[in-house]
């Protein structure tokens, strides 16, 4: 097992795409640059923020190949990229995934069973999906909050451990009394936890989260980076930090992904700003302003930090 699992952030990777609808390809070459040269440690691709259940498998292949070869070595790749209902398919996905080349498959939830499913079903399942990819291949698991979130129970949670091939769980519950009771459960297994929610970031670090890994690494990377790596050498800093993340954090809540394409925009990063999901339109003018402040904020405190 060759991926390195170290303290970082890791960003859940949006999609860009051109005027008539595909994926645009140079486009998302500009962004994996980005978000290596601000100091990201691993990208996960292919996940919810690339709106994955708004595209085909075809298009979940071609996407995660190219993530993987563009990155060349850089920083590892991780994905998921299983939408379907029914078991066989979600097999099929995370098989053709796995064959892409990336560092490790990472698991939804949500896929595993439904909402008034009860553990043993998902368990019953979960032993399927491992027993059927790749020994070789590590995987991990997602919390994803769509179309409902499962949060990991102690009892899967020791399933995945015990079965030593699971390395990665990107938590989602947002809750640090739930966050310190799976890091005790982690402790001295190869499952490393990143916390996806930005209010219990620095908490959860101090209880021995490996790092960050969410949406809000597509605004300020160089920031999530910074707090992860040096919140022990500068505490007071740290915190300082870590509220003003909190409060920008709450422009997730608006219109993402296509205020993380509008924001990456104003950063340089240029690429169409349109969205498959549902309603998502451009960004009025006072959305506009509010990520404007928020880059200047984000541009001020990188110039503190000397980052």
């Amino acid at each position: 097992m060759s991926i390195r699992f170290s303290n970082g952030a890791w960003p859940t990777m949006v999609t860009p795409y051109k005027e008539n609808g595909s994926i645009d390809y140079e486009a998302l070459a500009r962004l994996i640059d980005w978000y290596i040269d601000n100091g990201a440690d691993g990208l996960f691709a292919t996940c919810q923020s690339s709106e994955i259940f708004h595209l085909s498998l075809d298009e979940r292949i071609k996407l995660t190949k190219f993530v993987k070869l563009q990155t060349a070595g850089r920083v590892p790749v991780i994905a998921s990229g299983h939408v379907s209902y029914d078991l066989e398919d979600q097999i099929t996905e995370l098989n053709a995934i796995a064959e892409c080349g990336v560092d490790a498959v990472i698991l939804i939830s949500n896929r595993l069973a439904g909402e008034n499913e009860s553990d043993d079903v998902l368990l019953e399942r979960l032993d399927q999906i491992v027993h059927a990819l790749p020994e070789e291949i590590p995987l991990g698991f997602y919390e994803c909050p769509y179309p409902y979130k499962r949060v990991l129970t102690p009892k899967v949670i020791n399933y995945c451990t015990s079965s030593g091939r699971f390395y990665f769980l990107k938590d989602t519950c947002c809750d640090i009394g739930q966050i310190a009771a799976k890091l005790e459960l982690l402790k001295g297994s190869n499952m490393h936890l990143y916390n996806a929610n930005t209010s219990t970031l620095l908490d959860s670090l101090k209880l021995g989260a490996t790092g960050y890994s969410g949406v809000m690494a597509n605004f300020q990377m160089k920031l999530y980076a910074w707090l992860v790596k040096h919140w022990q050498e500068e505490p007071e800093l740290a915190e300082e930090v870590q509220e003003i993340l909190t409060v920008c954090s709450l422009i997730e809540l608006k219109n993402y992904p296509a205020n993380a394409k509008c924001f990456l925009n104003l950063s340089g990063v240029t690429m169409n700003e349109s969205s498959r999901r549902g309603t998502q339109v451009l960004q009025s003018a006072t959305e506009i302003l509010e990520l404007k402040q928020i880059l200047s904020l984000t541009k001020r405190l990188e110039k503190k930090l000397g980052i």
